[in-house]
């Protein structure tokens, strides 16, 4: 109730309940607003950065996990490469174990090659070479002394035909292939 020469005013015990109601509502919304809305958004995009940073630590800890792997494997590599003798090439180190195999007669061409490309600081050595007329157990042999070597050398590619009446022999065509310094 107004006066008519003042503004004061009597409230009763319910509309005052109700003022406080409204003003702590006013207050409790104020404070969710620019204290702890804005408390919790922040949590939770330090928690998805936090997400985010661990996932990329794991990746980068899995490629140097990689990175070391090969790292030790070019070692490795590096290491065999320079315990070759020296003036080593795949054609006279092919030409040598075709002897040793006792197919040295049967070869019918070597090819050597060297790639354009390199791979780093090595150049691909190789050779292509057909062998005629051979048993299966001379070319397994060869194949044999041929990977087992330290030389690092490689059959990339080999092509296998039966050859003769009975077909008892072969002829192969291999593409060999090395690295070199």
């Amino acid at each position: 109730n107004f006066n008519r020469f003042g503004s004061q005013m009597k409230l009763s015990k319910r509309e005052k309940y109700s003022i406080y109601a409204a003003v702590g509502f006013i207050c409790l919304f104020i404070v969710l607003q620019l204290i702890l809305f804005p408390l919790m958004d922040k949590r939770f995009h330090i928690q998805k950065t936090l997400q985010v940073k661990t996932k990329i630590l794991e990746e980068m800890l899995s490629l140097k996990s990689e990175y070391d792997i090969i790292r030790k494997k070019a070692d490795l590599l590096e290491t065999r490469l320079a315990g070759r003798k020296n003036g080593f090439t795949l054609f006279s180190f092919l030409d040598r174990l075709a002897g040793e195999a006792g197919i040295k007669d049967r070869i019918a061409y070597m090819k050597p090659s060297t790639s354009t490309k390199t791979n780093g600081r090595y150049k691909i050595s190789s050779v292509e070479m057909k062998l005629e007329s051979i048993s299966l157990e001379e070319l397994v042999t060869y194949l044999y002394k041929t990977e087992i070597s330290k030389n690092l050398v490689n059959i990339k590619r080999i092509s296998i035909a039966k050859t003769g009446t009975e077909g008892e022999s072969l002829n192969a065509i291999l593409h060999v292939e090395t690295f070199e310094i």
